[in-house]
């Protein structure tokens, strides 16, 4: 414990970097295929993306958190972990399987049956990882980590590029999706050099199993609820009408998650280091929470008020559509910013029960959030869905933290100041977009951008007084420490 902060720091640090990266690389691949392929090659991947978007998040590893959370963990219950997760993976690949003819039936596509069995590959691959990335997590070698997903994420962009410059249309999203768990297990494996021994006496490792899948469980009921406005969207308006409204989710999404992945998993495992201390805890989450919203704030609003540059420069112009979708997601995007985290508290305080409990609630609200939306297309479904998210923020804060040492006040002192920064920081880039109406998309963008990058930064840093806080980050990081666990 005498190092964890310097650790937790320098591991964040190197998440965060991992997580710059793989920003860059899915921005560009982003760019990229949005000029070689069309809007319903992506829509028609898109219509099975409750199975490509399960495959990423079984490889958050949020299935075998149990093993991380616990205190100590012998080799016999890694093992038995390890068998029943892969056990897991084959079922979800012959559910792929079986249920491909159902899918394509749904959405009346029949090049469905084919991409959603290939999918179904992901599933194994990343499962046949998550305990091996348990284990780089427990030992806190986020720096090996970071470097696994860079690397993964590299190869399978190259691919997938390849591909499409070769004419394989859609194909080119689908080995994506299955090229990027299949390095990042050879990877991980090669990372750890462990192989597990043969299954013995489940039975002690139930506790693990029924933590880690609660937690799998909470994740995946919101996932699949907040991904219902896509398949619905696909089956009513067809794939062009998906392929623009899921681009636009997918730019909106991308920074906060990368942003709460770097983190969130740096901060679960200190956290889980710290039960026992409540008031290291709470400084400890408090820091990571203010840091998080720190950086989303700025770039979420950023992307309202400029998302047709945004969509104009990344996308090209065939994809104009999806700006005022993107300006739409905009509420939404912000709200996740300020609930991800808590699952941090929850999860390390053992309060995985809760969170599936929320998580029952967030599906129903959001669903009708759909059917609502709508009859009026995309953009429709995009303004219901950031209404209903508004409108739960506060309770979800208040149910998240209620009986921990955390307060919704504390919560609020944390992003009291990047609020403000980001709110006078985006008046002056309105400012300059006003006088910038008449530039090139990128010129606008860049300008409109650094003005409001720098004019937070000041603020924050100085004005309102955060300096100190990234001072001690930057302590933390260049503070010697013991090699030693």
């Amino acid at each position: 414990m005498e190092h964890l902060k310097e650790r937790t720091i320098r591991g964040g640090f190197a998440k965060l970097c991992a997580q710059a990266t793989n920003f860059v690389l899915r921005v560009g691949f982003i760019a990229v295929l949005a000029r070689l392929l069309s809007p319903e090659d992506f829509g028609v991947v898109g219509m099975v993306t409750t199975l490509t978007g399960l495959i990423s998040v079984l490889s958050n590893a949020w299935l075998a958190s149990g093993s991380v959370q616990q205190a100590e963990i012998n080799e016999r219950q890694l093992s038995n972990l390890f068998w029943i997760y892969f056990a897991f993976g084959v079922i979800l690949c012959i559910a792929c399987f079986v249920a491909a003819p159902v899918v394509a039936a749904f959405y009346n596509e029949p090049r469905l049956v084919a991409i959603t069995r290939v999918l179904g590959i992901g599933c194994l691959f990343t499962t046949i990882g998550v305990q091996h990335y348990a284990i780089l997590q427990r030992q806190l070698r986020y720096v090996a980590i970071a470097t696994i997903e860079a690397t993964s994420l590299s190869v399978s962009v190259a691919v997938g590029i390849a591909m499409a410059l070769a004419g394989y249309g859609y194909w080119a999203l689908v080995a994506v999706t299955i090229v990027l768990p299949a390095c990042n297990t050879i990877c991980l494996w090669t990372a750890t050099r462990w192989i597990p021994g043969l299954p013995d006496h489940m039975a002690d490792v139930r506790p693990m199993v029924r933590f880690g899948g609660l937690i799998t469980l909470n994740i995946m009921i919101v996932y699949f609820a907040y991904n219902l406005d896509k398949v619905l969207i696909g089956r009513f308006w067809g794939a062009g009408a998906l392929g623009i409204y899921g681009r636009a989710y997918q730019l909106a999404t991308i920074p906060p998650e990368d942003i709460n992945a770097g983190i969130g998993g740096v901060a679960f495992s200190a956290l889980s280091r710290l039960q026992d201390d409540p008031a290291r805890f709470k400084r400890f989450f408090l820091k990571g929470y203010a840091l998080v919203i720190s950086v989303t704030f700025p770039i979420t609003i950023l992307c309202g008020l400029y998302a047709p540059d945004i969509v104009g420069v990344l996308l090209g112009p065939k994809w104009g559509a999806a700006g005022e979708t993107l300006r739409l997601l905009t509420p939404t995007v912000a709200v996740f910013g300020i609930i991800n985290p808590l699952g941090w508290l929850m999860f390390s305080a053992g309060m995985a029960g809760r969170s599936t409990r929320i998580a029952l609630v967030i599906a129903p609200l959001v669903s009708a959030a759909f059917m609502i939306g709508l009859p009026y297309g995309p953009n429709g479904v995009a303004l219901a869905f950031s209404v209903a998210m508004l409108l739960w923020l506060v309770p979800h804060v208040i149910w998240c933290v209620r009986g921990t040492n955390v307060s919704p006040t504390d919560l609020l002192g944390a992003v009291m100041r990047p609020v403000l920064a980001t709110g006078a920081a985006a008046v002056l880039a309105f400012g300059a977009q006003l006088y910038t109406v008449d530039f090139s998309p990128f010129l606008r963008l860049l300008i409109g951008g650094t003005v409001m990058v720098s004019a937070y930064v000041v603020i924050l840093t100085f004005v309102l007084g955060q300096k100190d806080l990234y001072n001690d980050v930057l302590r933390g990081l260049t503070r010697p420490i013991s090699l030693t666990p």
